[in-house]
């Protein structure tokens, strides 16, 4: 058993190893949500090792041999976190010539680049305002009964999905478990203060990130702001459109460090 306040080098490497059970893992995402530098190193690990299987399995003429077996040595021969230095010093060259070529051939020179367009929210924001639309349509059905105890310590036992902490002036009025493709979802539907109803979501979105808190109008739908720590992402969601859902989103974000 891995102490969330006692990792190691190796622990960490083992989790970009994908070498962890699922409570180890638990633990290493609870380090990582109060670590944010270490986070961002093992985002940059698992970025770097993600990239490195994908220019193994290229197979457009394009690719240089030569440069996918460089890149093949280097997966075989990485051991560890000893190696990373200078896995991203030799490997770096390598990869943006084995995959330079995508930017050439999908990219015009003088055509727009990607980060002049408008940003799409990730699709667990638009799971998030399905569960939220579902649950204002159980609210009307007197025949699907409403669960109102958030226990935090239930859930995460059952979905390795560790929840916010709620204000207390904040009523639970529905907890709800989900189907998503990496796991189950969590929706929790709360009525506020002044008796505005909001959803919270959370799920496991299939990558590894860390993203602050960021606000998403969706048109006369919704609104919604989501955020990710780890292997965990949340979305606060509102049919009110006017709402500011960032505020309450940040609070409940600092809740979990």
């Amino acid at each position: 058993m891995i102490e969330a306040d006692m990792l190691l080098d190796s622990d960490l490497d083992a989790y970009v190893d994908n070498q962890l059970d699922a409570a180890a893992r638990l633990r290493v995402e609870t380090y990582l949500a109060k670590h944010p530098a270490e986070a961002a190193r093992v985002m940059t690990d698992l970025s770097m090792r993600t990239t490195l299987k994908l220019s193994l399995t290229m197979e457009e003429p394009h690719g240089q041999p030569r440069t996918r077996e460089a890149a093949r040595r280097l997966s075989a021969n990485l051991s560890g976190r000893r190696m990373w230095g200078s896995m991203r010093r030799v490997a770096a060259v390598g990869i943006l010539v084995s995959i330079g070529w995508l930017a050439n051939s999908s990219i015009s020179p003088f055509g727009a680049r990607e980060v002049n367009a408008s940003p799409h929210p990730p699709a667990f924001v638009e799971q998030a305002v399905r569960a939220h639309q579902t649950a204002l349509v159980r609210e009307n059905m007197p025949s699907q009964p409403e669960v109102r105890n958030y226990d935090r310590d239930d859930i995460r036992a059952a979905t390795a999905i560790v929840m916010p902490e709620l204000p207390k002036e904040w009523q639970v009025s529905d907890v709800q478990i989900f189907p998503s493709d990496f796991g189950p979802s969590v929706e929790t539907t709360i009525k506020m203060k002044d008796g505005t109803q909001i959803s919270l979501f959370a799920v496991r979105p299939g990558h590894f990130a860390v993203e602050p808190v960021r606000d998403l109008n969706l048109g006369a739908d919704a609104e919604a702001a989501w955020w990710q720590i780890g292997e965990v992402a949340y979305a606060v969601v509102s049919s009110n459109v006017q709402s500011g859902l960032s505020d309450e989103a940040d609070l409940l974000k600092n809740s979990l460090y």
